[in-house]
């Protein structure tokens, strides 16, 4: 006879959240920007296709010719935890920022705005926090609502493999309901770092004499990725989550600084002098 963990209320509740986050915040951000500021549609989906392209196509294949193409550097990067963590936040913060310069230079030139940019980072964040937390959310509570109902179970009660299946799914109800949660709160806080990424790479666009905002997001976007995976691995997910939220902070700020305060400063100047 199989037998099945019980979700616990607690870990649905962080599933609702993260589900609500995964699919909520990308929307709330739509329309909020678009409200606000005005900003074009087509820099959300600008920014929805540039995830795709650079971070889930041409990311992806370069982790297969440099994890698994390279013979001994690629076994090299594997097995040693600092290099491995490394290359994955280069490799983000290069194809991510790559593909948001590229786009906002030759796509958005035209209506090339911090109100876009922000849009634009809303879309890649929104698609991202869709693809990595509103599927899963979506997969573990159906599958905890199932477990509980014990349909699942029901269901899978002739085959050979079942308590397998239902071991795999066992962490749905045997993990705490924080980490639930913490998946949530996790996303918001990459969504806002998109938003600030944006507003950094779109005045090195803007701004032929800031080109160097662009090297600079890769490289702060290299720091937290690369903090977040040593962290996690030598750490706890909490202390990880903390150095996201201290990136996010500090890259915010800097973001906030070098585009909308000085804008806002410019636009003051403009106004004064006519």
């Amino acid at each position: 006879m199989v037998t099945a963990v019980q979700v616990p209320a607690a870990n649905i509740g962080g599933m609702v959240f993260s589900l609500a986050v995964g699919w909520g915040l990308p929307i709330a951000l739509f329309f909020l920007i678009r409200r606000r500021w005005k900003a074009d549609i087509s820099a959300f989906f600008l920014g929805c296709g540039g995830f795709f392209l650079f971070a889930m196509l041409l990311e992806q294949l370069a982790h297969i010719l440099v994890l698994f193409r390279l013979g001994g550097i690629s076994s090299a990067i594997r097995d040693n935890l600092w290099l491995y963590a490394v290359y994955g936040g280069f490799a983000a913060g290069l194809f991510e920022e790559t593909g948001r310069y590229l786009i906002m230079r030759f796509f958005m030139k035209n209506r090339l705005s911090r109100e876009n940019a922000l849009m634009y980072g809303a879309g890649h964040g929104g698609l991202e926090a869709v693809l990595i937390l509103g599927v899963t959310s979506i997969n573990n509570l159906v599958s905890s609502l199932l477990l509980n109902s014990g349909k699942l179970t029901a269901a899978l009660s002739e085959d050979m493999n079942a308590q397998q299946v239902l071991d795999g799914l066992a962490p749905l109800g045997t993990l705490p309901a924080w980490q639930f949660f913490l998946g949530g709160a996790e996303r918001i806080m990459a969504v806002v770092l998109q938003l600030a990424l944006s507003l950094l790479v779109y005045r090195a666009v803007k701004e032929k004499k800031s080109w160097f905002f662009f090297p600079l997001a890769i490289v702060l976007h290299m720091l937290v990725d690369t903090a977040v995976v040593l962290i996690s691995n030598h750490g706890s997910l909490v202390l990880a989550e903390a150095a996201t939220l201290a990136g996010t902070i500090v890259i915010g700020y800097v973001a906030w600084r070098a585009v909308w305060s000085r804008e806002n400063r410019k636009n003051i100047e403009n106004r004064n002098d006519n």
